[in-house]
C-alpha cells in the first residue's frame, strides 16, 4: 500500500481548529489553494524511505505558505548605513505633514480634478504649481511621475525630430543603466554633440547654431565628478547664445535643491532658483532627492514652454497621481514656512549637530552593554553631491562572523540595515530616525544573543 494514502483529506484537514483560524485570517479561496498547493508538493517530493508529514506538520507548512503568500515584498526597513538618500532603501521618507496629506487624501474623494468655485471639472495641474512659482520664481511648473519622465516630456514636446546639443562632459548615465542618449533617443530628438570628454568652450554652443538645433540641454553630473585638466562654460555663457538665438535652454538638474547645501558644510549643489536667474528656461529635478518629499519629476520654467509641455499627449501617460501631488504640496509647504530643518526627515538628518549624534551613539551603548564609539561619516547619496561626506559617529560590534550577524539584522523586525568595514558591523544613527531607536535597540539586542562576541 502506498503510504501517500496516509495524507489527510482536503475535507479532513478543514475540519481543524487550525484551518477554521487561516479561514478567518487568509479567506476560504486562498487557503485551499495552500492546503491542495502543499498536498500536491508532498506527493510530487514523494519517495518510499521518506515519512509522510504528520497533519500538524502538514498544516505548520499550510501556514508557512499561506504567510509567504500574503507577506510585502516592499517593507519598512531602519536605516543605519548612514547613506541619507539610499536609493535601495527608497530615498526621502516623507514628512508627518505630508504623510497625513497623503493619506487624507487617499482616504476621501479630493478635488483632483474638481474646481470648487466654478462646480465644475478642473485640473489636476494646478496642485503645487502656485507654491513651487513662489519658491523658485518660475513663471509656471508641472510635476510628472519621475525626472527621467521630465526630461523625455520636454525632449519628445519642445525637440522630436530635430537637434539639441549638449556637451560631451554630461553625456551621464543615472541609476539603473539609464542614459542620456537613450532617453534622446526615444524621444525622437537627434542628440549633437559639443566638445570633447573634459573641455567645452562657449565657442562649441555658436557653432553649433549652424545645425539649426531646437534646444541647448545642459545636464548636470550630479552623481559623479571629472577633475583635472577640464573646462565648460557657466549656464549663464550658454544661456546667452541661446537667448540670443532664440533657442530654449534646459537645465536638467537631475537632484536639484531650493536651500543651499553648503550651509551644512557639503559643496554647493545647484539650486533651481539660480538655474533660473542664470537664463534656464525650463529646468527639471527630483522630487525624493534633495527636496525630500515623494518620487516626482518637478518642471519649472517660462509659461509659454510649460503650456506646451502640459498640452502633450504624453503628459497624460506620465502624469503624477493624487498622493503624489499631496505628499509634494505638503512637503513644498515646509519651504515655503521655514520649517525644512525641523521637518523634512532628510534635511533634519543633515542638520543634526554631530554632539547629538555622539550623544545617542554612547546612550546606544549603554542600553546594549556593547559596542564602542568611532569616528566616521555620513554620505548623501542618492545621486546627490558626489564625494561630499557629513562627519558622524558610528555604533561599532565586534562578532565573530560579522556577514552572518548583518544577515540577522536583515531578519529583524522591523530589518535593519548596517555597513561593513574591516569586519566590523557600523551603524550610523544620523539616517536612524530617533522614533525607530527603541526597534533598532530590540533588533540589536536579539541579534547579540545568539552572536558570538570577540
Amino acid at each position: 500500500m502506498s503510504n501517500l494514502r496516509q495524507l489527510p483529506s482536503i475535507d479532513n484537514l478543514l475540519q481543524s481548529s487550525v484551518v477554521e483560524k487561516l479561514i478567518s485570517s487568509y479567506g476560504r479561496p486562498l487557503t485551499l489553494t495552500a492546503i491542495r498547493y502543499t498536498l500536491d508538493s508532498i506527493r510530487e517530493n514523494y519517495s518510499p524511505d521518506r515519512n509522510i508529514p504528520t497533519k500538524e506538520k502538514i498544516l505548520q507548512l499550510v501556514t508557512s505558505k499561506l504567510n509567504d503568500w500574503t507577506s510585502p515584498s516592499l517593507r519598512p526597513i531602519i536605516n543605519a548605513s548612514g547613506v541619507i538618500l539610499h536609493t535601495n532603501l527608497g530615498r526621502a521618507p516623507l514628512s508627518e505633514a505630508a504623510l497625513q496629506a497623503t493619506q487624507e487624501v487617499a482616504m476621501n474623494y479630493s478635488t483632483l480634478e474638481y474646481d470648487l468655485s466654478r462646480g465644475q471639472r478642473g485640473s489636476r495641474l494646478i496642485h503645487a504649481e502656485s507654491l513651487l512659482r513662489k519658491l523658485t520664481g518660475a513663471e509656471a511648473a508641472l510635476i510628472v511621475n519621475n525626472n527621467a519622465a521630465a526630461v523625455l516630456l520636454i525632449l519628445t514636446a519642445l525637440a522630436r525630430r530635430r537637434k539639441v546639443v549638449i556637451a560631451r562632459t554630461q553625456l551621464v548615465e543615472i541609476g539603473g543603466g539609464f542614459r542620456i542618449p537613450d532617453v534622446m533617443k526615444q524621444s525622437g530628438a537627434k542628440l549633437f554633440e559639443v566638445g570633447t570628454t573634459n573641455r567645452v568652450h562657449i565657442s562649441d554652443y555658436e557653432l553649433s547654431l549652424e545645425e539649426k538645433p531646437a534646444l541647448f540641454l545642459r545636464a548636470h553630473r550630479s552623481n559623479f565628478q571629472i577633475v583635472g585638466f577640464t573646462s565648460e562654460p557657466s549656464l549663464r555663457e550658454i544661456g546667452t547664445v541661446a537667448r540670443q538665438a532664440g533657442i530654449p535652454l534646459f537645465d536638467d538638474l537631475g537632484s536639484g535643491s531650493l536651500i543651499d547645501t553648503s550651509r551644512y558644510g557639503l559643496g554647493h549643489e545647484p539650486m533651481v532658483q539660480e538655474s533660473l536667474k542664470e537664463g534656464a528656461d525650463l529646468v527639471s529635478f527630483s522630487g525624493d532627492k534633495l527636496l525630500g518629499g515623494p518620487q516626482a519629476g518637478i518642471i519649472v520654467g517660462k509659461s509659454e514652454l510649460i503650456k506646451k509641455l502640459k498640452n502633450h499627449p504624453l503628459s497624460r501617460a506620465i502624469r503624477a497621481d493624487k498622493l503624489c501631488l499631496a505628499a509634494m504640496t505638503a512637503t513644498l509647504l515646509h519651504y515655503l514656512k521655514d520649517e525644512v530643518e525641523s521637518q523634512i526627515p532628510i534635511w533634519r538628518m543633515i542638520a543634526t549637530p554631530i554632539d547629538s549624534i555622539q550623544i545617542r551613539v554612547q546612550n546606544w551603548i549603554s542600553e546594549l552593554g556593547n559596542g564602542e564609539i568611532v569616528a566616521g561619516e555620513s554620505t548623501v547619496g542618492g545621486g546627490s553631491l558626489p564625494g561630499e561626506t557629513l562627519p558622524t559617529f558610528l555604533l561599532a560590534l565586534q562578532v565573530q562572523s560579522p556577514s552572518r550577524f548583518m544577515a540577522k539584522l536583515r531578519e529583524s523586525q522591523p530589518p535593519i540595515i548596517a555597513r561593513l568595514e574591516n569586519d566590523m558591523v557600523l551603524l550610523d544613527p544620523r539616517t536612524v530616525l530617533p522614533e525607530l531607536d527603541q526597534d533598532l535597540l530590540s533588533g540589536l539586542i536579539s541579534c547579540l544573543k545568539t552572536a558570538y562576541i570577540k
